[in-house]
């Protein structure tokens, strides 16, 4: 196996470059290890119809799967601010917070060959297609998992915000002119709580957010 190693600088799209890097290389291999961090995580979780979207900063555990020139298979698990793990299947708009740097193992039967066999070169900051919808949740609150599960459940394309800091929390109420979690915002516009979100979904309101 021939390993090649990648360093990622802010604002670089993970699963992109990790692309960019099998088509490249022009050989397949798989991630033998990574270290670094996230202001945004996109995954897929199982079962769902949209991918989960993560802010915060996030300090990724691993990062498992296969690279090459036809595309990347990529489970991510990564950790909040509360030690609380989350993870998936690997979407674009993952993007680097701080640095990341990874160790991809390249086949012995198709090695890189010439400048990619010293060093792979990032891709340039990408910036993700955001959803819709905000929700602004607390790590144990009950209301905040009802609202992530009825979203999920319904297919709506949303980012998730841990307002679990104190500061963080005062954004979100100043934005919201509620204190109480969670919050959701649909265009940048509050909405309210768990509450308000069921009322809108009792009244088919959400339905062209899927």
């Amino acid at each position: 196996m021939h390993p090649l190693p990648l360093h990622l600088g802010a604002g670089s799209d993970l699963r992109a470059s990790l692309e960019q890097l099998g088509t490249q290389a022009g050989a397949s291999g798989f991630v033998l290890g990574v270290v670094g961090d996230l202001s945004q995580a996109a995954f897929q979780c199982p079962g769902q119809a949209e991918p989960t979207v993560l802010q915060g900063h996030l300090e990724i555990i691993t990062l498992q799967g296969t690279v090459a020139p036809q595309g990347v298979h990529l489970h991510l698990s990564l950790s909040d601010g509360e030690c609380q793990v989350w993870g998936g299947h690997l979407e674009h708009g993952s993007l680097v917070l701080r640095g990341a740097d990874l160790l991809v193992g390249f086949l012995p039967t198709a090695a890189p060959q010439g400048p990619m066999a010293a060093t792979a070169r990032p891709l340039d900051p990408v910036a993700p297609t955001q959803p819709r919808v905000e929700i602004a949740v607390r790590s144990g609150c009950p209301f905040s998992a009802r609202a992530l599960r009825m979203l999920r459940t319904l297919g709506i394309p949303h980012v998730v915000q841990l307002a679990d800091d104190e500061d963080f929390r005062q954004e979100v109420a100043a934005r919201s002119g509620r204190s109480s979690m969670p919050q959701m915002f649909i265009d940048g516009e509050p909405i309210g709580g768990y509450d308000a979100l069921a009322d809108l979904h009792g009244r088919g309101a959400l339905d062209h957010l899927r």
